[in-house]
């Protein structure tokens, strides 16, 4: 019933028999130039000197449900994996690309966090500031989405190596998410190497023909992987869905966020209006 991600991105382009090459340079541009420049790469944690992926297009699928009646995917790349299950590697030079899928059901104290790259206070204190599951099911109760999926996607974003994330996590992933009939699916990165990650899923997902919208706490790497739709602002990595115990600054990031998915015509990036209602509030003490 269901095609893998590869197939359906061949009938999208019209291609028989597609390369690997050809397919991957739909969701990175250049793949072995990028290759090329990534194994003269000496790993290091601050990721000096590394390769950047650097896209000058994106894929793009309208959406084609409104909010309140679709399901929504959640992805997170905070490294979440339920205790007592295997954690990520977080020691491999490539990088870890296996994924959970986590019913939503699992509550914030059962969690623990294998990442990288970002410090993991703020989704310790409070799971929402990286992975927004209680303000979705609220939306979702309130009729603002139809449905939050009933499991959500975790992975490990520090994947320096860009290319097992085109060739082996986005495939995957997309064909998961497929199976769940989800219409669109909201993205949150937790450090700078996870919104690479994340745009290149989020560009294999609309190629797919799934709607995406990548929240993002770094413009340029927005501007450099280009993922179809990206709302910015200026926040800190592990805390990229909203401070940690602020539940009106997550919901005001959010539903910005999530009606965007539908008024995008075409691939971009919206800069998100909460520096202002923010310090107001701050000059309020409301906070």
């Amino acid at each position: 019933m269901f095609n893998s991600i590869r197939e359906t991105i061949e009938q999208k382009l019209g291609i028989v028999n597609a390369k690997k090459d050809v397919i991957n340079s739909a969701v990175i541009e250049k793949p072995t130039e990028f290759s090329g420049r990534y194994r003269n790469w000496r790993a290091n944690e601050d990721l000096r000197n590394y390769p950047f992926v650097v896209n000058a297009h994106a894929p793009f699928a309208p959406a084609r449900r409104a909010l309140p009646m679709l399901n929504l995917a959640l992805i997170s790349s905070a490294g979440a994996y339920i205790n007592g299950t295997t954690a990520f590697d977080t020691d491999a030079r490539d990088g870890d690309v296996s994924f959970r899928e986590i019913p939503i059901e699992v509550e914030a104290a059962d969690l623990l966090y294998a990442g990288r790259g970002y410090d993991p206070t703020a989704v310790r204190a409070d799971m929402n500031a990286q992975i927004p599951v209680e303000r979705l099911v609220e939306y979702a109760r309130n009729g603002v989405i139809g449905n939050l999926n009933n499991v959500w996607w975790s992975l490990n974003g520090f994947i320096p190596n860009a290319r097992l994330v085109a060739d082996q996590l986005a495939p995957q992933i997309a064909e998961r998410i497929a199976r769940y009939e989800v219409q669109a699916a909201l993205l949150i990165p937790a450090s700078r190497l996870c919104h690479q990650t994340m745009g290149i899923l989020a560009r294999a997902l609309e190629m797919a023909n799934i709607p995406t919208i990548m929240l993002s706490v770094d413009s340029a790497m927005t501007d450099s992987i280009r993922p179809p739709r990206s709302a910015f602002y200026n926040g800190e990595f592990g805390s990229v869905a909203g401070k940690p115990n602020w539940k009106q600054h997550q919901l005001r990031i959010l539903d910005e966020t999530l009606r965007w998915i539908e008024t995008f015509d075409q691939p971009g990036a919206r800069k998100l209006g909460v520096k202002l209602e923010t310090e107001v509030e701050q000059e309020r003490g409301e906070i």
